[in-house]
């Protein structure tokens, strides 16, 4: 059974770590006109209440989306996701204030679909039973959109490769369960074996409990060729508050975005930083 309800966490450090990279790859799909396809494993609810008594009860957006709304001089990929989380809140207006915080969250979904041109789709798997009705609600009638209700890694398998032969698939599990470097891994072989030019993102916690550098060799192992790996500390690396900084895994990268993330990922730590702590990292853990 699933506990991990994201609604605590919503907007915090590592979702727009995260959604920031999201909206990197989605703009890279866009710089060509033919349709593109976005596969969400783990989609979630799609959008977050960040007035809601689950929200504020760690107030965790404190360290991320509020450090970084109303930014008048953020780096593009910055202000193409605010953009998004604005259009979700009644439009660029309500970035006026630096210091408030938009009452809306959007889940990876919702970045994702307000990227979205004519002609590209998304597929949202969730398995979680209070999360999968509200994505279904979120996206009803959006004939752009197909939720799929179930395990995510599955779509891996019933989805690729898809008739567009173009796209990204985001792999974001909450890593409650003890196997789920073992789902992960598992699913990436499957979705090279089916569509190995495909783009894949793996995002991951750094924290005690989740072995990175295990998940590193093991996504290795599966045999990628290209495989760029994003890291983003708030905190030491052993520091035991519990989740420290976060990472992203990229199969098959688009072209110069390590160039890109060597010049946003110091931006994002000055932003997001507890007291200048933690670190970035950036490297090809198999090269291009």
């Amino acid at each position: 059974m699933l506990s991990y309800r994201h609604g605590f966490h919503a907007g915090n450090f590592a979702d727009v770590f995260k959604h920031v990279v999201l909206t990197m790859l989605l703009q890279a799909l866009a710089r060509k006109d033919k349709p593109y396809v976005y596969i969400d494993t783990h989609a979630g609810a799609g959008r977050y209440d960040l007035h809601s008594e689950a929200a504020r009860k760690h107030r965790e957006f404190r360290s991320g989306i509020a450090r970084v709304w109303g930014e008048r001089e953020a780096p593009a990929a910055v202000a193409a996701y605010l953009e998004a989380v604005a259009a979700l809140n009644g439009g660029p207006a309500r970035m006026a204030d630096p210091g408030a915080v938009p009452r809306w969250y959007p889940g990876s979904p919702r970045i994702a679909r307000h990227l979205l041109r004519r002609g590209d789709r998304m597929v949202l798997g969730e398995l979680h039973s209070s999360e999968a009705p509200l994505l279904q609600r979120e996206f009803a009638r959006d004939r752009s959109v197909q939720v799929v209700r179930g395990d995510g890694y599955h779509l891996l398998k019933s989805h690729l490769p898809p008739v567009e032969r173009r796209g990204l698939v985001l792999i974001d599990p909450s890593y409650e369960r003890r196997e789920e470097i073992d789902h992960i891994v598992a699913a990436m072989r499957e979705g090279l074996q089916r569509w190995a030019t495909g783009t894949y993102a793996i995002w991951y916690p750094l924290m005690p409990k989740v072995p990175a550098a295990a998940l590193h060799r093991r996504i290795v192992a599966t045999g990628a060729s290209k495989l760029l790996c994003a890291e983003l500390g708030v905190l030491p690396d052993d520091s035991p508050l519990g989740m420290n900084g976060a990472g992203m895994i990229v199969v098959n990268p688009p072209f110069r975005l390590d160039a890109e993330l060597q010049q946003l990922l110091p931006w994002l730590h000055r932003r997001l930083a507890v007291d200048r702590q933690g670190r970035t990292g950036l490297r090809w853990l198999a090269p291009e």
